[in-house]
């Protein structure tokens, strides 16, 4: 297990370029199995979770060719669907949440696919009903193997067909539309997801020679193609790692400069860290967070207190309201976090509470933090990541406390974020990695 063994108090400063986005990769890798042709896909995170997906097309037999440092040729032109029955299989899509996202493509070009019950971050209950329930409107056969935890679909022929999602799902609705745009007929989705990241998907499959409209809206119209072609692709940079780094500037009282940011698919970040108290400057592309001694929360017009809530886009993502969080224990105010979607996000506070941080949990979806106004630094100690983001909180905290912590199952971290120990350290952090 690797773990972080970080010195806090430094000030940190400097210019860091944020990684392609996660969350876009696991969609736009799997969906170059739609096509037989070559993709050419850039700006890929070199993380753990994109890289065992790249690793199972690989297994699949996708041809992958190196392009550049960030940079693959994908062509899924003699795809090995007997490798789906295999216990490597197994093992490895069993570890990464992401592998739900190939059911899609396999259904739409070869009608069949499956998928053992898949890993990822321990944040509660995660759902997957949307994905097999859109199948089904589409005319899958969906069965679950509650012996060996296989979820299997298969079709004949997909036919589009109306359908309202029961949850703004972001990969349940990209997982569909991959499904729908090799189905016959039309297929409308509404109440579907509207990220940034799954309009980069709608974009690319329609520069293949799907016919998608209404990218960018919750109601999508998708007429189905006998095939698809083969495109390029650059992937936008990672929305979450934009947002630690405006809460890590904060918290160290540094000044750094987020490079080639894309503010325009930023939505609600920017104004919530700046709701709580963060002066950010806006350069062309780049976000430049200047040091600051202290940082203020605001309150809403009636005085009443401020609170950052999750929600489906463009509302504030839930990936980032650790970080919210974090970046709070050190304002002035007080905050209530509410975190709506998953119930055991939250839990990683008590490692902040032992640092010294003032926070209240008032159950598995709310906390109520108390800035300390910097008057009172946190105390570093001895932890453990829980998940991605919980962790990168915690390496935030610790990088801002008084004294040694010590950052255990770090693993979770390169999920999510890549070399983030030597980009820090360009930036003047003192963190060491070791086994």
């Amino acid at each position: 297990m690797g773990s972080f063994r970080v010195r806090g108090g430094n000030q940190l400063s400097g210019e860091i370029v944020p990684q392609g986005a996660k969350n876009e990769a696991l969609q736009i890798i799997s969906a170059v199995l739609l096509s037989a042709e070559p993709i050419h896909i850039k700006k890929i995170p070199n993380i753990r979770d994109v890289n065992k997906l790249i690793d199972l097309l690989a297994d699949l037999g996708v041809q992958i060719e190196k392009t550049g440092e960030e940079s693959i040729r994908f062509t899924a032109k003699d795809v090995n669907l007997d490798f789906l029955e295999t216990d490597e299989f197994k093992e490895k899509a069993s570890s990464l949440r992401g592998s739900i996202m190939i059911l899609g493509p396999l259904l739409a070009r070869f009608g069949k696919g499956k998928i053992p019950k898949p890993g990822g971050d321990k944040i509660g209950r995660r759902r997957l009903d949307t994905h097999f329930i859109g199948f089904e409107k589409l005319g899958a056969k969906f069965d679950y193997d509650a012996k060996s935890y296989f979820y299997t679909v298969e079709a004949k022929e997909l036919k589009g067909t109306y359908m309202l999602l029961d949850e703004a799902s972001v990969t349940g609705t990209a997982n569909i539309v991959m499904a729908a745009v090799m189905a016959k007929g039309v297929t409308t989705i509404y109440n579907a997801a509207c990220e940034p990241y799954l309009q980069q998907l709608c974009k690319m499959l329609n520069s293949m020679g799907a016919k998608i409209d209404g990218v960018g809206s919750n109601l999508l119209t998708i007429e189905g193609v006998d095939s698809l072609g083969g495109t390029e692709h650059t992937m936008l940079p990672d929305m979450i790692e934009i947002g630690s780094f405006i809460g890590l500037a904060a918290m160290t009282q540094s000044a750094i400069t987020i490079k080639d940011a894309r503010i325009d698919q930023l939505g609600q970040i920017p104004t919530v860290f700046q709701k709580l108290g963060i002066k950010m400057e806006f350069k062309g592309d780049d976000i430049f967070v200047p040091a600051q001694d202290r940082y203020e929360v605001e309150s809403f017009i009636d005085g009443s207190i401020m609170t950052i809530a999750d929600a489906i886009w463009p509302g504030f993502t839930p990936d980032l309201l650790s970080i919210a969080l974090v970046t709070a224990t050190q304002a002035k105010g007080t905050v209530l976090v509410h975190q709506k979607m998953f119930e055991s996000r939250l839990f990683f506070v008590d490692k902040l509470i032992d640092m010294g941080a003032q926070i209240i949990l008032c159950d598995p979806h709310r906390a109520t933090v108390i800035g300390l106004d910097k008057a009172h630094p946190l105390r570093g100690i001895q932890m453990t990541s829980p998940d991605i983001r919980a962790g990168v909180s915690l390496l935030i905290a610790a990088l801002s406390a008084e004294g040694e912590s010590v950052i255990h199952n770090v693993e979770q971290i390169d999920r999510g974020y890549q070399f983030i120990d030597k980009r820090l350290k360009s930036l003047g952090a003192d963190i060491e990695r070791f086994n």
